[in-house]
Protein backbone atom coordinates (compact mmCIF):
# COMPACT_ATOMS: atom_id res chain seq x y z
CA UNK A 1 0.00 0.00 0.00
CA UNK A 2 0.89 3.53 -0.88
CA UNK A 3 1.30 6.53 1.39
CA UNK A 4 -1.79 8.23 1.64
CA UNK A 5 -3.05 11.22 2.82
CA UNK A 6 -6.27 12.87 3.97
CA UNK A 7 -8.54 14.92 6.19
CA UNK A 8 -11.01 14.05 9.27
CA UNK A 9 -14.61 14.99 8.11
CA UNK A 10 -15.17 18.11 5.86
CA UNK A 11 -13.15 21.73 6.04
CA UNK A 12 -14.40 24.65 6.47
CA UNK A 13 -14.15 26.23 2.61
CA UNK A 14 -16.37 22.87 1.06
CA UNK A 15 -18.75 22.54 4.47
CA UNK A 16 -19.43 26.30 4.07
CA UNK A 17 -20.51 26.49 0.37
CA UNK A 18 -24.60 25.33 0.59
CA UNK A 19 -24.13 23.67 -3.14
CA UNK A 20 -21.92 20.92 -1.79
CA UNK A 21 -23.31 17.92 -0.60
CA UNK A 22 -21.07 14.99 1.10
CA UNK A 23 -21.54 12.48 -1.67
CA UNK A 24 -19.73 15.24 -3.49
CA UNK A 25 -16.44 15.35 -0.94
CA UNK A 26 -14.56 12.22 -2.47
CA UNK A 27 -14.60 13.89 -5.58
CA UNK A 28 -13.27 17.22 -4.25
CA UNK A 29 -10.86 15.29 -2.66
CA UNK A 30 -8.97 13.30 -5.48
CA UNK A 31 -9.37 17.29 -7.62
CA UNK A 32 -6.94 18.29 -4.49
CA UNK A 33 -4.82 15.14 -4.95
CA UNK A 34 -5.93 13.42 -1.23
CA UNK A 35 -6.26 9.97 -0.90
CA UNK A 36 -7.84 9.37 1.76
CA UNK A 37 -10.53 10.43 4.17
CA UNK A 38 -11.46 9.59 8.06
CA UNK A 39 -15.18 9.82 8.01
CA UNK A 40 -16.46 11.02 11.17
CA UNK A 41 -19.26 9.33 13.50
CA UNK A 42 -17.95 11.21 16.91
CA UNK A 43 -21.63 11.84 17.66
CA UNK A 44 -22.87 8.38 16.62
CA UNK A 45 -23.89 6.59 13.09
CA UNK A 46 -26.38 9.27 11.49
CA UNK A 47 -26.17 7.69 7.90
CA UNK A 48 -28.75 5.31 6.53
CA UNK A 49 -27.12 2.08 4.90
CA UNK A 50 -28.58 3.09 1.26
CA UNK A 51 -26.35 6.43 1.57
CA UNK A 52 -23.88 5.12 3.09
CA UNK A 53 -23.48 2.24 0.36
CA UNK A 54 -23.80 5.56 -2.37
CA UNK A 55 -20.79 7.27 -0.36
CA UNK A 56 -18.52 4.26 -0.07
CA UNK A 57 -18.78 3.82 -3.76
CA UNK A 58 -18.02 7.64 -4.96
CA UNK A 59 -14.77 6.81 -2.67
CA UNK A 60 -13.96 3.86 -4.25
CA UNK A 61 -14.47 5.23 -7.69
CA UNK A 62 -12.41 8.57 -7.05
CA UNK A 63 -9.60 6.42 -5.39
CA UNK A 64 -10.66 7.07 -1.44
CA UNK A 65 -8.97 5.21 1.19
CA UNK A 66 -11.56 5.45 3.90
CA UNK A 67 -11.33 5.06 7.46
CA UNK A 68 -14.32 5.72 10.42
CA UNK A 69 -13.68 7.21 13.88
CA UNK A 70 -16.21 5.61 15.64
CA UNK A 71 -18.30 7.57 18.61
CA UNK A 72 -16.44 9.88 21.07
CA UNK A 73 -18.90 7.96 24.36
CA UNK A 74 -17.25 4.63 23.32
CA UNK A 75 -15.04 3.64 26.67
CA UNK A 76 -13.36 0.73 26.81
CA UNK A 77 -11.90 1.11 30.62
CA UNK A 78 -15.36 2.32 32.26
CA UNK A 79 -15.94 0.54 35.23
CA UNK A 80 -19.62 0.06 34.74
CA UNK A 81 -20.23 -3.67 32.98
CA UNK A 82 -22.96 -1.87 30.93
CA UNK A 83 -21.23 1.08 29.24
CA UNK A 84 -18.69 -1.58 28.59
CA UNK A 85 -21.48 -3.70 26.71
CA UNK A 86 -22.71 -0.18 24.99
CA UNK A 87 -19.21 0.24 23.74
CA UNK A 88 -18.67 -3.23 22.02
CA UNK A 89 -22.37 -2.65 20.52
CA UNK A 90 -20.94 0.92 19.09
CA UNK A 91 -17.66 -1.37 17.89
CA UNK A 92 -19.98 -3.72 15.88
CA UNK A 93 -22.41 -0.77 14.59
CA UNK A 94 -19.37 1.17 13.19
CA UNK A 95 -17.66 -1.74 11.90
CA UNK A 96 -21.32 -2.66 10.46
CA UNK A 97 -21.24 0.81 8.86
CA UNK A 98 -17.30 -0.08 7.68
CA UNK A 99 -18.33 -2.95 5.68
CA UNK A 100 -21.46 -0.93 3.91
CA UNK A 101 -19.01 1.56 3.07
CA UNK A 102 -15.81 -0.53 2.02
CA UNK A 103 -13.74 1.25 4.86
CA UNK A 104 -10.91 -0.76 6.00
CA UNK A 105 -10.12 0.76 9.45
CA UNK A 106 -11.95 1.74 12.83
CA UNK A 107 -10.54 4.52 14.87
CA UNK A 108 -11.11 4.19 18.68
CA UNK A 109 -10.80 5.90 22.10
CA UNK A 110 -10.22 3.93 24.65
CA UNK A 111 -11.65 6.44 27.39
CA UNK A 112 -10.56 7.52 30.85
CA UNK A 113 -8.91 6.55 34.22
CA UNK A 114 -11.63 8.84 35.83
CA UNK A 115 -11.24 6.90 39.35
CA UNK A 116 -9.27 4.20 39.15
CA UNK A 117 -5.60 3.61 38.10
CA UNK A 118 -4.29 3.80 34.93
CA UNK A 119 -2.83 -0.07 35.26
CA UNK A 120 -6.59 -1.16 35.94
CA UNK A 121 -8.04 0.92 33.61
CA UNK A 122 -5.88 -0.94 30.91
CA UNK A 123 -6.68 -4.20 31.97
CA UNK A 124 -10.55 -3.37 31.54
CA UNK A 125 -10.02 -1.93 28.17
CA UNK A 126 -7.98 -4.89 26.95
CA UNK A 127 -11.04 -6.92 28.07
CA UNK A 128 -13.46 -4.57 26.40
CA UNK A 129 -11.28 -4.53 23.40
CA UNK A 130 -11.60 -8.54 23.40
CA UNK A 131 -14.76 -8.81 23.73
CA UNK A 132 -15.19 -6.34 20.54
CA UNK A 133 -12.67 -8.24 18.94
CA UNK A 134 -14.93 -11.38 19.12
CA UNK A 135 -17.82 -9.95 18.31
CA UNK A 136 -17.00 -8.87 15.22
CA UNK A 137 -15.70 -12.67 14.09
CA UNK A 138 -19.09 -13.91 14.95
CA UNK A 139 -20.69 -11.17 12.85
CA UNK A 140 -17.83 -12.50 9.65
CA UNK A 141 -16.37 -8.43 10.45
CA UNK A 142 -12.47 -9.57 11.28
CA UNK A 143 -11.48 -8.03 8.39
CA UNK A 144 -12.45 -4.62 9.43
CA UNK A 145 -9.12 -3.16 11.40
CA UNK A 146 -9.31 -1.65 14.46
CA UNK A 147 -7.34 1.11 15.78
CA UNK A 148 -6.76 2.41 19.41
CA UNK A 149 -5.83 5.99 19.52
CA UNK A 150 -3.39 7.98 21.25
CA UNK A 151 -4.79 10.54 22.63
CA UNK A 152 -3.93 14.18 24.21
CA UNK A 153 -5.44 15.06 27.41
CA UNK A 154 -3.25 13.70 30.53
CA UNK A 155 -6.50 11.91 32.63
CA UNK A 156 -7.46 9.74 29.62
CA UNK A 157 -6.78 6.32 28.77
CA UNK A 158 -4.10 6.30 25.59
CA UNK A 159 -0.67 6.96 26.20
CA UNK A 160 1.67 5.55 23.69
CA UNK A 161 2.91 2.55 25.90
CA UNK A 162 -1.01 1.83 26.57
CA UNK A 163 -1.73 2.48 22.97
CA UNK A 164 0.72 -0.22 22.40
CA UNK A 165 -0.38 -2.83 25.44
CA UNK A 166 -4.15 -2.48 23.27
CA UNK A 167 -2.25 -3.68 20.21
CA UNK A 168 -0.67 -7.08 21.40
CA UNK A 169 -4.21 -8.24 22.33
CA UNK A 170 -4.38 -9.17 17.98
CA UNK A 171 -1.40 -8.89 15.48
CA UNK A 172 -4.34 -6.94 13.11
CA UNK A 173 -4.92 -4.39 15.50
CA UNK A 174 -3.12 -1.00 13.96
CA UNK A 175 -1.98 1.70 16.36
CA UNK A 176 -3.88 4.85 15.67
CA UNK A 177 -0.43 7.20 16.68
CA UNK A 178 -1.67 11.27 17.11
CA UNK A 179 1.25 13.07 17.03
CA UNK A 180 -0.43 16.09 17.87
CA UNK A 181 -2.11 14.06 20.80
CA UNK A 182 1.17 13.01 21.60
CA UNK A 183 2.73 16.28 21.80
CA UNK A 184 0.81 17.89 23.77
CA UNK A 185 0.36 15.02 26.78
CA UNK A 186 4.55 15.45 26.41
CA UNK A 187 3.77 19.52 26.58
CA UNK A 188 5.82 20.23 23.79
CA UNK A 189 8.23 18.01 23.71
CA UNK A 190 8.00 16.21 19.74
CA UNK A 191 10.66 18.79 18.08
CA UNK A 192 13.43 17.08 16.58
CA UNK A 193 13.90 13.52 14.51
CA UNK A 194 15.18 12.12 17.06
CA UNK A 195 11.90 12.42 19.26
CA UNK A 196 10.37 10.81 16.41
CA UNK A 197 12.63 8.42 15.84
CA UNK A 198 12.38 7.18 19.73
CA UNK A 199 8.62 6.76 19.07
CA UNK A 200 9.41 4.58 16.38
CA UNK A 201 11.40 2.49 17.85
CA UNK A 202 9.04 1.83 20.62
CA UNK A 203 6.66 0.99 18.39
CA UNK A 204 8.53 -1.10 16.39
CA UNK A 205 10.75 -2.75 19.04
CA UNK A 206 7.18 -4.07 20.62
CA UNK A 207 4.92 -4.51 17.54
CA UNK A 208 7.05 -5.35 14.10
CA UNK A 209 8.00 -3.85 11.23
CA UNK A 210 4.75 -4.14 9.47
CA UNK A 211 2.40 -2.37 12.04
CA UNK A 212 5.31 0.45 12.19
CA UNK A 213 5.18 0.67 8.64
CA UNK A 214 1.42 0.62 8.10
CA UNK A 215 0.16 2.32 11.12
CA UNK A 216 -2.68 4.82 11.16
CA UNK A 217 -1.49 8.53 11.69
CA UNK A 218 -3.33 11.48 12.70
CA UNK A 219 -1.38 14.41 12.75
CA UNK A 220 -2.19 18.50 14.00
CA UNK A 221 -1.27 21.21 16.03
CA UNK A 222 -2.58 21.22 19.35
CA UNK A 223 -2.36 23.73 22.08
CA UNK A 224 -2.10 22.48 25.45
CA UNK A 225 -1.78 23.13 28.88
CA UNK A 226 -0.08 22.07 31.89
CA UNK A 227 -1.21 19.58 33.88
CA UNK A 228 -4.10 19.18 31.30
CA UNK A 229 -2.68 17.98 27.99
CA UNK A 230 -4.82 18.95 25.34
CA UNK A 231 -7.34 22.40 25.26
CA UNK A 232 -7.81 22.45 21.14
CA UNK A 233 -6.99 21.73 17.96
CA UNK A 234 -5.44 24.52 15.63
CA UNK A 235 -4.11 25.05 11.79
CA UNK A 236 -0.97 24.78 10.19
CA UNK A 237 -0.97 28.67 10.57
CA UNK A 238 -0.45 28.59 14.02
CA UNK A 239 3.34 29.57 14.91
CA UNK A 240 3.39 28.87 18.43
CA UNK A 241 2.44 25.21 18.72
CA UNK A 242 3.52 22.03 17.36
CA UNK A 243 4.16 19.46 16.11
CA UNK A 244 6.28 20.46 12.84
CA UNK A 245 5.33 17.52 9.94
CA UNK A 246 8.90 17.82 8.38
CA UNK A 247 10.81 15.72 11.12
CA UNK A 248 7.65 12.86 10.79
CA UNK A 249 8.04 13.26 7.33
CA UNK A 250 12.00 12.59 6.60
CA UNK A 251 11.30 10.37 9.19
CA UNK A 252 8.66 8.28 6.81
CA UNK A 253 10.63 8.35 3.79
CA UNK A 254 13.98 6.95 5.68
CA UNK A 255 12.12 4.37 6.72
CA UNK A 256 10.10 3.62 3.71
CA UNK A 257 6.83 3.93 5.68
CA UNK A 258 3.22 3.69 4.44
CA UNK A 259 0.65 4.67 6.47
CA UNK A 260 -2.77 6.57 6.56
CA UNK A 261 -1.83 10.30 7.60
CA UNK A 262 -5.50 12.27 8.34
CA UNK A 263 -5.24 15.50 9.18
CA UNK A 264 -7.35 17.01 11.99
CA UNK A 265 -6.57 20.52 11.52
CA UNK A 266 -9.09 22.82 12.96
CA UNK A 267 -11.30 23.32 9.44
CA UNK A 268 -8.43 23.55 7.62
CA UNK A 269 -7.86 19.79 7.33
CA UNK A 270 -8.11 19.13 3.81
CA UNK A 271 -5.93 22.28 3.10
CA UNK A 272 -3.03 20.98 5.88
CA UNK A 273 -3.13 17.57 4.03
CA UNK A 274 -2.31 19.39 0.84
CA UNK A 275 0.52 20.35 2.68
CA UNK A 276 1.70 17.29 4.49
CA UNK A 277 1.70 15.67 1.24
CA UNK A 278 3.67 17.92 -0.31
CA UNK A 279 6.24 18.32 2.19
CA UNK A 280 6.23 14.46 2.40
CA UNK A 281 6.75 14.66 -2.12
CA UNK A 282 9.78 16.82 -1.98
CA UNK A 283 11.30 14.94 1.00
CA UNK A 284 10.88 11.75 -1.15
CA UNK A 285 11.91 13.18 -4.21
CA UNK A 286 15.46 14.77 -2.69
CA UNK A 287 16.10 11.11 -1.23
CA UNK A 288 15.56 9.76 -4.65
CA UNK A 289 18.04 11.83 -6.47
CA UNK A 290 20.83 10.75 -4.12
CA UNK A 291 20.78 7.32 -4.95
Amino acid sequence: MKIKFGPAGTNLAFSTNKKNKMIMFPAYLAQSNLNALEYQCGHGIRISTESAKLFGEECKKNSIFLSIHSPYYISLSSTEAKKRENSVNYILQTAILAKTMNAKRIVIHSGSCAKISRAEALNLAKQTLTDSLNTLKENNLSDIILCPEVMGKINQLGTLQEVIELCKIQENILPCIDFGHLNARLFGALNTLDDYKSIFFEIENSLGEYRLKNMHIHFSKIEYTKPGGEKCHLTFSDEKYGPQFEPLANLLVQKSATPVIICESAGTQVEDAVTMQTIYQKILQKNNNQF
